[in-house]
C-alpha cells in the first residue's frame, strides 16, 4: 500500500503549498466612465464593454 513512512513536516508543507496563494484581482480603469473594473468584464456602473453599450443600467437619481 502506498503509505508515507513518516509524518511530512509543518515547514516541508508549508514550502510545497507556497505557490497556491491568494493574488490580486487585476483591475483595469473602464474605457468609458473610468471606474475601475475587473478586465474582461461589463462594467457595472455604465454597462460598457469594449467601447461598446451592452447592457443597460439603471440610474441612481
Amino acid at each position: 500500500m502506498a503509505v508515507p513512512q513518516r509524518r511530512t513536516g509543518k515547514t516541508r508543507k508549508r514550502i510545497r503549498r507556497g505557490p497556491i496563494s491568494l493574488t490580486e484581482a487585476n483591475v483595469i480603469p473602464c474605457t468609458h466612465c473610468g471606474a475601475m473594473i475587473k478586465s474582461h468584464v461589463v462594467c457595472p456602473k455604465c454597462g460598457y464593454y469594449n467601447g461598446k453599450k451592452v447592457k443597460e443600467v439603471k440610474s441612481e437619481d
